[in-house]
């Protein structure tokens, strides 16, 4: 499989590029265009973090109940592959490896690929993102999207991401939610509200937009229906 990723940053989609019987599964309507001969189906994904109750899960942590699973016949296929908002796509190569995502984050996989719901704890609900994030592992390529640009932070020791700045990060990394301010009405009135303090060495995947606050601005000016 070959991947290459277009219009990046603002407007990134991706292009797959898959072997003779090579599939790839993503999330439920992420498909813009692909091969004819490419066979499709709906799962709700067998094995871990599959079945019905993985559906469900899936449900409550924002994603779709459904998996699209896409795979090429006896020839090689093209895919295109976008994620819902407008934004970059992140590509991530797990080798026995587990990688936490932020909820609504996850776009595509390969087959090696795992994916379950893991909870946060109450810790995550006060922050008032989400209370479920996903668990990623396995062996594969694994593509996430982003709200803006994704930037990378190399941690060793202690670093501070606004909660809803965070797209994912590697599971050697502790870390605990806080205020951003060391007072109630210090955090209310800045704005920063709650913050991620990671600690230990890893990797955190940031985006340059937060999709909550965005969506909070827009729409307290949509006119009610």
């Amino acid at each position: 499989m070959k991947l290459e990723v277009l219009h990046q940053p603002d407007s990134a989609i991706a292009k797959l590029y898959l072997d003779p019987q090579e599939e790839i599964l993503a999330e439920a309507g992420a498909m813009v265009a692909m091969s004819s001969h490419i066979n499709v189906s709906t799962t709700l994904r067998k094995g871990k973090g599959g079945g019905v109750l993985g559906g469900l899960k899936r449900m409550v942590a924002g994603e779709s109940l459904f998996i699209s699973v896409f795979r090429s016949s006896n020839r090689p296929a093209e895919i295109y592959l976008s994620p819902t908002l407008m934004g970059d796509i992140l590509p991530y190569t797990l080798q026995g490896t587990e990688l936490v995502v932020q909820s609504t984050s996850y776009l595509a996989s390969t087959a090696g690929v795992q994916i379950d719901l893991g909870f946060t704890g109450f810790k995550s609900l006060f922050s008032g993102e989400s209370l479920f994030w996903l668990t990623a592992n396995g062996s594969g390529l694994l593509l996430l999207n982003a709200f803006g640009s994704v930037y990378e932070i190399d941690v060793e020791g202690e670093h501070v991401v606004d909660t809803g700045h965070i797209v994912a990060f590697e599971r050697t990394l502790d870390y605990s939610i806080s205020k951003a301010n060391k007072s109630w009405a210090g955090a209310f009135f800045s704005g920063e509200g709650f913050v991620c303090r990671f600690k230990g060495k890893g990797k955190v995947f940031c985006q340059t937009h937060n999709p909550g606050a965005f969506g909070r601005m827009i729409g307290s000016k949509l006119p009610p229906r």
